[in-house]
């Protein structure tokens, strides 16, 4: 058992992977907001702060350890210093983005963003959300040795609980006839089933990795294939045009995908694109 603070994971994908870390055996404490108090499998503790405030993370945590810290909210390199600077651990697994990486192209593999070699800036959030991930990525080594950190880098995650709506846009939009404009129906992107995103960092907890690791299924979908597969779901084709309101997934410049070799070698299977996507899909058509 590990006592683990969890930093967010009351809603999408953090709920089920703080039912997968109590299901194994874990004492978790969830430091949020308090907006929201989902109901667990087991219980949790929880502890009431503003992560971006250093003082508010004092007042409530100052001191304290813990064998474990999961970040899925740390956006900044300010962040991570406001917990950091008050909170110590033995190990620590910021949730980080795919979005650190400079080039997009296909099969990207961790090495090719290295935040111990980047250049610090202490910041706050900003519009430039890949900047910022890269510099909450890289403050970590500010505090912690780089044996026991470990950054876990997604692509979209979609999911039932997806509160972004994305995927909803374009069904939405085929059911009612509404214009899309979609800048490119041929490119391909990877994307990850939530409850894999959340189960992934929970087996970390378990089978700890230093450094970045990728989890994203392992599969590239077209655009065109959401697409069509919603217009056969709905009977209706979809009204693309370049005066019609902006799809979700445009700006992707070349095929994305990640390569998921190194979390494969410490024994995580993510689910393939097809045992989960239009299942999604069929589900979502039926709820919105």
């Amino acid at each position: 058992m590990k006592n683990i603070l969890v930093g967010g994971g009351t809603r999408y994908f953090g709920i089920p992977m703080v039912n997968s870390l109590l299901k194994n055996g874990h004492d978790i404490t969830i430091a949020t907001r308090g907006n929201s108090k989902p109901v667990f499998d087991d219980s949790v503790n929880y502890v009431v702060m503003d992560r971006m405030d250093f003082e508010s993370v004092k007042e409530a945590l100052g001191g304290q350890h813990f064998d474990l810290i999961i970040d899925k909210i740390a956006y900044s390199s300010n962040d991570v210093k406001a917990l950091l600077s008050n909170v110590s651990c033995d190990q620590y697994i910021q949730m980080s983005t795919c979005s650190v990486y400079p080039k997009e192209h296909a099969d990207i593999k961790e090495d090719e963003f290295k935040p111990e070699e980047y250049e610090l800036h202490w910041i706050d959030r900003i519009k430039d959300y890949q900047e910022t991930k890269r510099q909450a990525e890289r403050a970590v080594f500010e505090f912690m040795d780089p044996a026991n950190i470990s950054f876990v880098r997604y692509p979209i995650v979609m999911g039932e609980n997806d509160y972004t709506k994305r995927l909803d846009f374009y069904i939405e939009h085929i059911r009612d006839q509404n214009p899309m404009n979609i800048d490119d129906l041929d490119k391909k992107m990877a994307f990850i089933y939530e409850k894999d995103a959340g189960n992934f960092i929970a087996y970390l907890a378990d089978h700890f990795v230093q450094g970045a690791i990728n989890g994203c299924s392992k599969d590239a979908v077209k655009i065109s294939d959401i697409v069509g597969y919603i217009e056969k779901g709905l009977g209706k084709k979809a009204v693309i045009s370049q005066q019609g309101d902006d799809a979700p997934y445009n700006g992707i410049e070349d095929t994305l995908s990640f390569s998921t070799e190194k979390a494969e070698s410490i024994g995580y299977r993510f689910r393939e694109l097809n045992e989960w996507l239009y299942p999604l899909i069929d589900a979502r058509i039926k709820d919105i």
